[in-house]
């Protein structure tokens, strides 16, 4: 996962005093925003837990208020520890992390628990509507819709709720995977601030091989169908023109299975794609067309006017990548940010090469790196999807004073009013951040992250 604190706001509690909050962005997208003791208290939960010595430094308190410069390297430092504590798995996955996260965004958007309907879509646009808690987290909401629908229990974590924004056309974009620190209600209600947005129910494994058990069951084969036919309609899947007619003929047969059976034999089934943007490879200011899948990245680059040449990135030769932010001089919007995902790939056999994307999208592509990373470990250790039995009930912890954590609606205390400032901050000056992305071994003597696929999974056919 991706964390970011990029800038800071100034808010002011009950009682009319100010206090500096930091923003917390999540995978390119803002999630909450939390006072310093909040994540004092947070990090104070985490060394009962885990321990001092398997914590980064975290800020000292100030007896005063800070500002400027001060504030500036607060800032950098909190975004520092919350990525590292990101990166460790144990931490994580645990109760004290995602429950924080959980409860800082249901107070920064101030929503209380209650009774709501919320839609989820396919991508054919058919809608599923399930009641919920609007603080439901996405397991939750997820178990609900594959309980709607009657998927089965064994089925139900092969598939994931994604975040989408509707585009021209009727076209919709994938923004995130809703991850289970957040509330897929709370989260939609946010991101329609900023265009349409929709819930879609969607496959989350990317190794075809998975479709195999999904088949003999209806309900997870018509979900892989409707998916199918939208990505080839999209010409996310590239078909021929014979392909085409042939799996039109099947659709309007019905024959499901079939029409499935030959999407599989298609390119980049199972893939997502990227809006078009520019890498430097082969050259610099390339424009390209990515799409992650099959364990690997694929970019498609137009040669000539009617001629495309691909290149494949196999993720088992990726030794690491990086996601860099080059942040706006004063006066520009945040969401103009620049965006590179940068990997470094084996070419030859004793030649590893670093090769940059600069796209919106980029922190999407880490994810989806991300994603085909883990599931390869997974497999090669034998392990399987989850099931809900799997799941780990997390106790929902209450984040609040009578806890030892600030709320940041509070009054604040004594040793809080180094927090206050009048002053709000934000980075500027055009300065570039490498952050940390990934929850793999770091990558020694750099801020990018090592890929353990590439030492325990490549193989002698992969060079």
């Amino acid at each position: 996962m991706h964390f970011s604190i990029p800038d800071t706001q100034e808010l002011t509690d009950p009682s009319g005093s100010t206090f500096t909050s930091f923003n917390i962005h999540i995978n390119g997208v803002f999630h909450c925003s939390a006072r310093f003791s909040l994540l004092y208290s947070f990090h104070e939960q985490l060394r009962k837990e885990f321990g001092a010595a398997n914590l980064p430094p975290f800020p000292p308190k100030k007896l005063f208020p800070i500002a400027g410069q001060k504030l500036e390297e607060r800032r950098l430092m909190l975004e520092r520890y919350i990525q590292i504590v990101s990166q460790e798995v144990a931490i994580a996955s645990s109760d004290v992390f995602n429950s924080f996260l959980l409860s800082a965004q249901q107070d920064t958007q101030k929503e209380k628990p209650e009774n709501v309907s919320l839609d989820v879509y396919l991508m054919n646009g058919h809608k599923i509507s399930v009641n919920i808690i609007s603080t439901d987290q996405t397991e939750d909401v997820l178990e609900s819709v594959a309980s709607q629908i009657d998927l089965p229990d064994d089925f139900v974590y092969y598939f994931g709720l994604y975040l989408v924004k509707k585009e021209g056309e009727g076209l919709n974009s994938i923004v995130r995977k809703l991850q289970d620190f957040e509330s897929p209600y709370i989260s939609l209600k946010s991101a329609q601030k900023n265009g349409v947005h929709r819930i879609v129910l969607r496959k989350s494994y990317w190794d075809s091989s998975f479709d195999d058990e999904l088949l003999a069951n209806k309900v997870a084969m018509n979900l892989l169908y409707v998916q199918a036919v939208s990505d080839i309609d999209r010409e996310w899947v590239l078909a021929t023109k014979d392909q085409k007619e042939h799996l039109k003929s099947l659709q309007q047969k019905g024959s499901k299975r079939e029409y499935l059976r030959l999407a599989r034999t298609l390119k980049h089934y199972g893939s997502i794609q990227f809006h078009h943007c520019v890498a430097d490879y082969p050259q610099p200011n390339t424009p390209v067309l990515i799409s992650a899948g099959n364990k690997e990245l694929t970019f498609r680059i137009r040669v000539k006017p009617d001629a495309i040449k691909e290149g494949v990135f196999k993720i088992t030769r990726i030794r690491c990548w990086r996601i860099t932010t080059t942040v706006p001089e004063n006066g520009e919007k945040p969401d103009s940010m620049l965006l590179e995902l940068s990997f470094e790939y084996l070419i030859a056999k004793d030649t590893l090469q670093w090769i940059t994307v600069q796209s919106e999208q980029a922190i999407l592509m880490s994810m989806c790196l991300q994603g085909m990373v883990e599931e390869l470990i997974m497999k090669k250790q034998g392990k399987k999807i989850k099931r809900p039995v799997d799941r780990v009930r997390r106790v929902k912890k209450n984040f609040n004073r009578e806890n030892s954590i600030a709320s940041g609606l509070g009054q604040s205390s004594s040793s809080e009013k180094e927090e206050k400032s009048v002053h709000s901050h934000k980075s500027s000056n055009k300065t570039v951040s490498k952050l940390t992305d990934l929850g793999f071994a770091k990558g020694k003597g750099s801020e990018s992250v090592s890929n353990t696929a590439f030492e325990n999974a490549i193989g002698d056919d992969d060079l």
